[in-house]
């Protein structure tokens, strides 16, 4: 890959923040400037971080620091949406349920991402990595680094 722009992850993070934006703009005035901007923030966060993570790509643990800050902010804007549907100041459900979708398939693809990248990361230091005996299907789980 030449450019994060030509990363999936970045054209979807960056796509969401201007529907964000977008869908900002429409809810009721007093929003505006509280949790409308709040929600423009993280969720424009998420793709600038991912640029950010890239511009230092040749460090990768930095590389890797910046994804869990763009997935970080990924959450961030899913409890946004989620204060704003509760107060019923975003009241259109099928946009809430949509975006909030969105939203959570972005944040696994950055989990996803650096994922990866942290253990190509440990491979390259020369590091081994002990999984657990067993592992639920899609969530966290802890592994012990050792060195040589």
């Amino acid at each position: 890959m030449k450019s994060y722009r030509d990363s999936e992850v970045f054209k979807e993070a960056k796509r969401l923040g201007i529907e964000i934006h977008k869908m900002s703009m429409i809810l009721p005035r007093f929003e505006m400037y509280k949790e409308g901007s709040q929600i423009r923030r993280s969720a424009k966060a998420v793709a600038s971080l991912i640029v950010e993570g890239y511009g230092r790509g040749r460090y990768k643990q930095d590389f890797i620091k910046y994804l869990v800050y763009s997935q970080s902010e990924c959450d961030e804007t899913i409890l946004h949406l989620d204060f704003l549907f509760e107060t019923e100041s975003l009241k259109n459900e099928m946009l809430y349920n949509e975006l909030k979708t969105e939203y959570d398939t972005l944040s696994k693809r950055i989990n996803n991402s650096f994922n990866g990248l942290k253990i190509t990361l440990m491979i390259s230091l020369n590091l081994k990595i002990k999984y657990p005996q067993s592992v639920p299907t899609g969530s966290w789980y802890p592994v012990t680094v050792t060195g040589n």
